[in-house]
């Protein structure tokens, strides 16, 4: 996956960070994350796919494995797709 400018400077200063700390309230800055990416793009649209029951199985599974709601795995993969950093491979 393509990373943009940002992305690339973050991933740099992590890889290069000479020691990390934990968060003390790693659940408050959590869900204040989640907030925040959450009302990012306040407008939304329902939509209804058909998908193969298997993929959405391990969607599902996947989901779990991360903690995050399927759809939201999903949103952030269609929004990914159509900024340009993501390309299907058919």
């Amino acid at each position: 996956m393509k990373m943009d400018e940002y992305e690339m400077e973050l991933l740099e200063a992590v890889e290069n960070a000479t020691h990390l700390e934990r968060v003390e309230d790693f659940e408050d800055e959590l869900l204040e994350a989640k907030v925040a990416a959450k009302n990012y793009l306040n407008k939304t649209k329902n939509i209804n796919i058909r998908i193969p029951e298997f993929d959405m199985l391990m969607l599902k599974r996947k989901s779990a494995e991360l903690n995050i709601p399927y759809q939201t795995i999903l949103s952030s993969l269609i929004h990914q797709y159509v900024s340009g950093k993501l390309k299907p491979s058919l």
